[in-house]
């Protein structure tokens, strides 16, 4: 994956702005669409105390004991890491990253750098050692101010207090905006913070020479303001088609009364948003997983307009997470869904286990079916060649894991409180193994479901007179 972007979608949703006052950040990870990820629990001190990124060759003393996380990396490590997301025994989240790009003039002023801190590498060296979000926030834009870094990215963080979202937009200079708690957030491979109040520590933090950057090389159109996306992102035809339609979808689904007068293809459209009602978990899923599904542009449709925009949910999804805090300490959730978001199924994890399944931990190429990504591939594939026939059949699965998903989850708060130390690590990591084990069978099942019913869809069928 060299050289390769993951162009993705995020959401950030703030503690007041969800239906149950938990914090909610998540990502689809989109590159190819035949590339398997896995899902480990890198235990405590794991990491030792170098690092050297495969991708860039940055080197780095690690600071410290690492501490225990979750993490989604590649299937191989031959280009790096990639491990994406996850959730640490701290309770911090983290997503990395929303590829996003910068203007020529920024970058001609402060270049992208070749050794420098990279998507693949960003989860491995900031969250093991970070004890909130705003420390991460902090210990990632530190690393890019002193080491750089070859790309234009945006980074999820949460707690179990605050989310926060962070972007760097040239080489070296950052800016990060704290999400209100009433207000959620949607990126679609865009520079997306605004204007930046560099008055207001709580909500911005930024690279401590980034106004003097601006103002020494007449970076700013507009001087009245800080405009970050303005100063130093795109504004261009790619974005209208490829990018802000899945920001307006966002819109359209949590925002209906305030985003009437927005456009697919506005270039202007808010980074904050206060939602007109409180936000489920499964909102957030039905945001990663829209494939702009009762609009002319569903590539699902006919229409002359069903193939105009970028959906959300796509083939070249490898993976979708969303990090849950601000619930039970060690009881945060690792959702994690395996390949197309819209056929797949989210599966929680909670923080504190130690283990995932073995076919979470396997998977690579060609395809081996004893991986959970292709076991959720597989199903996928099938619904993909009768997705009209298939895709009810699928929906059905869909709403039974969803359903036994809040069941499960309420089950195992409520048992918690018997549990301490090692036993409820124990008990979690197989409560988190039984429903993903649960819901593979699942997949497995309506696989063979859908084979037994595609038999008969061969081309060398022969309607035989009933004469005959």
């Amino acid at each position: 994956m060299t050289n390769t972007l993951s162009a993705c979608t995020s959401i950030l949703i703030g503690k007041q702005a969800s239906i149950d006052g938990s914090i909610m950040i998540g990502r689809n990870e989109d590159a190819k669409a035949a590339w398997p990820k896995h899902m480990v629990v890198h235990q405590r001190g794991e990491l030792g105390k170098r690092f050297i990124s495969k991708e860039t060759k940055l080197e780095l003393v690690l600071p410290g004991e690492s501490a225990r996380y979750t993490a989604t990396p590649e299937w191989t490590d031959r280009d790096g890491l990639f491990e994406e997301d996850g959730i640490n025994e701290y309770d911090v989240a983290m997503s990395a990253t929303e590829s996003a790009y910068s203007n020529q003039l920024v970058l001609g002023y402060d270049p992208h750098v070749e050794h420098g801190l990279n998507e693949e590498a960003m989860i491995t060296v900031v969250l093991p050692f970070v004890k909130t979000a705003r420390e991460g926030v902090q210990r990632l834009g530190d690393l890019i101010a002193k080491y750089g870094s070859g790309e234009t990215n945006g980074v999820l963080f949460a707690d179990n207090d605050e989310a926060w979202y962070f972007e760097n937009g040239s080489g070296h200079y950052w800016v990060a905006q704290r999400i209100p708690d009433d207000s959620y957030a949607v990126v679609a491979n865009q520079l997306a913070i605004q204007e930046v109040d560099f008055n207001d520590p709580e909500n911005f933090m930024f690279h401590p020479t980034i106004r003097e950057f601006v103002e020494e090389n007449h970076l700013n159109p507009n001087p009245a303001g800080f405009n970050f996306r303005q100063i130093f992102g795109t504004a261009d035809r790619a974005d209208a088609v490829y990018s802000e339609p899945r920001v307006w979808i966002g819109h359209q689904l949590f925002s209906p009364r305030s985003s009437q007068a927005e456009q697919p293809e506005s270039a202007d459209l808010p980074f904050i948003v206060k939602p007109d009602r409180r936000l489920s978990i499964f909102d957030a899923q039905r945001y990663l997983s829209n494939h702009f599904s009762g609009t002319p542009y569903d590539p699902l449709g006919s229409g002359p307009l069903s193939h105009r925009f970028r959906p959300i949910s796509l083939a070249k999804t490898q993976e979708s997470h969303i990090l849950q805090t601000g619930r039970q300490t060690g009881a945060n959730i690792h959702w994690l869904a395996m390949r197309v978001t819209a056929e797949s199924t989210y599966v929680p994890f909670f923080n504190g286990i130690t283990d995932v399944p073995a076919p979470y931990k396997r998977g690579k190429l060609p395809a081996q079916l004893n991986s959970a990504y292709w076991i959720f591939k597989h199903a996928s594939v099938l619904v993909d060649s009768h997705p009209h026939d298939f895709l009810p059949l699928l929906e059905d699965v869909q709403k039974e894991r969803n359903a036994a998903a809040i069941k499960f989850i309420k089950e195992t708060d409520q048992a918690l409180a018997n549990y301490h130390g090692s036993a409820r690590a124990s008990f979690l990591t197989q409560q988190s193994e039984n429903f993903a084990t649960d819901t593979m069978n699942a997949y497995k099942k309506l696989t063979l479901e859908l084979i037994t019913k595609m038999t008969d869809y061969s081309p060398l069928n022969f309607t035989t007179d009933e004469n005959l």
